[in-house]
């Protein structure tokens, strides 16, 4: 395998923002999906080559562009060696790069499990401790009325961490306990916040947390892998390892069903970008008609329960927004988020993506996907807001992130 440096660099998606340091401006690199270990900083001029680095460009090409952009000169040496540091880190899509994922995917797959990737950083490993914990959780809860039973069929919870979103998760699994324990298959849609466009991503994996294995099912997870195609299906399974979407909700799934845990479905759902800025539709992508379909014919005759890992609003400086939320505007926020749960419990998945649609998802609704492809497959059906929250989401307390838990029969 040529390990060289690349001669046509391409970056991968990364997460990238301008930090000030000191007074002056450095680049901020990180890989959400973890196969780039380490962050990075980097100055001024070495963006300006990162932001050539669209597989459009050759090193010579990358030279003169720089030289035209600073008016400073650069010599082909340095690009190379500039480009080789980017390498290194994981940061291009590139041989090395490629080499490294096949390996992470090869070991990630031989395992008995998916690890929980969160334990003892977002909750505790020692499942007597994590019990006490989520009781604590618990008290603190809005409960409102008894735990549901009958037709409860979906469950909308929170992904946040438990410190900033426990009670909401509790009172919302509370509500949620008889169904988990007359569930037959549960089906979990969680958000990926580094994935591709309408992706669907499935894993054959099984869930570990404190409580043991929640068991993967295998032949579900095929049937869909089949509709969509094994390639599509898979291309992003990796992110499974270190999303957090779905491992927070297995967690309060498991602390239910400890004894017999059920079968889980865990797919991840990526970005709807495509939809909300454009003129698509999510109602006629085929690939989600595929997944859906095969789905239900999938779990037809058992009783299916359907989780949507997702939180709502990412709003204030910490996401891009120029100015803090203050009072006026955290009213404003839970009002429009009110409007959005209503379309939410009255089971309209086309009202849902309408309104976000018509704000061009300025609330940045990171649950969007999932919560989607929740009211999609459940198709009509009635639900209920067991609890709110705005989460503080930076030390000043001028952004946040809104989360809601609801029931839906």
């Amino acid at each position: 395998m040529d390990m060289s440096s690349p001669e046509w660099p391409r970056l991968r998606p990364l997460e990238l923002k301008w930090l000030d340091d000191g007074g002056r401006s450095v680049l901020y690199l990180r890989d959400p999906s973890g196969l780039a270990p380490n962050a990075a900083t980097v100055p001024g001029f070495v963006a300006v080559i990162i932001g050539l680095c669209d597989g459009q460009h050759d090193l010579p090409s990358i030279q003169a562009a720089f030289e035209r952009r600073t008016g400073q000169s650069i010599t082909l040496d340095q690009v190379r060696d500039v480009v080789q540091q980017l390498d290194n880190a994981l940061f291009l899509d590139s041989p090395r790069f490629r080499g490294v994922r096949q390996q992470v995917l090869d070991e990630y797959r031989a395992a008995a499990q998916r690890p929980p990737a969160l334990v003892d950083r977002v909750y505790p490993s020692d499942p007597t401790e994590l019990i006490a914990e989520f009781d604590r959780y618990a008290a603190e809860a809005p409960f409102d009325g008894q735990p549901t039973s009958g037709n409860l069929r979906g469950v909308i919870s929170p992904h946040i961490d438990y410190q900033r979103g426990g009670p909401i998760y509790a009172a919302t699994w509370r509500r949620a306990a008889a169904a988990v324990q007359d569930a037959e298959i549960v089906i979990i849609f969680g958000t990926d916040h580094s994935g591709g466009l309408g992706k669907v991503t499935l894993t054959r994996q099984s869930y570990a947390t404190p409580f043991g294995i929640l068991p993967t099912a295998v032949d579900v997870v095929d049937a869909v892998a089949e509709a969509i195609g094994p390639e599509d299906a898979f291309e992003e399974e990796l992110h499974h390892r270190k999303e957090h979407s779905i491992e927070l909700a297995t967690v309060w799934l498991h602390r239910l069903r400890q004894d017999a845990p059920p079968p889980v479905v865990p797919i991840l759902c990526g970005s709807f970008y495509s939809f909300t800025e454009g003129e698509a539709d999510p109602s006629t992508d085929a690939r989600f008609e595929r997944a859906l379909d095969a789905l239900r014919v999938a779990t037809a005759g058992r009783r299916v329960l359907v989780v949507a890992a997702a939180d709502l609003a990412h709003v204030g400086p910490a996401f891009g927004d120029s100015e803090p939320y203050r009072d006026v505007d955290r009213t404003r926020l839970a009002t429009l988020d009110e409007r959005l749960l209503s379309a939410v419990c009255d089971g309209n998945a086309g009202e849902f993506f309408g309104q976000l649609r018509d704000e061009r998802d300025s609330r940045r609704i990171c649950g969007l996907p999932p919560i989607y492809l929740t009211l999609r497959f459940l198709g009509e059906t009635k639900g209920e807001v067991v609890g709110y929250d705005q989460c503080p989401a930076d030390a000043e307390g001028g952004s946040l992130v809104s989360i809601g838990g609801v029931v839906l029969e």
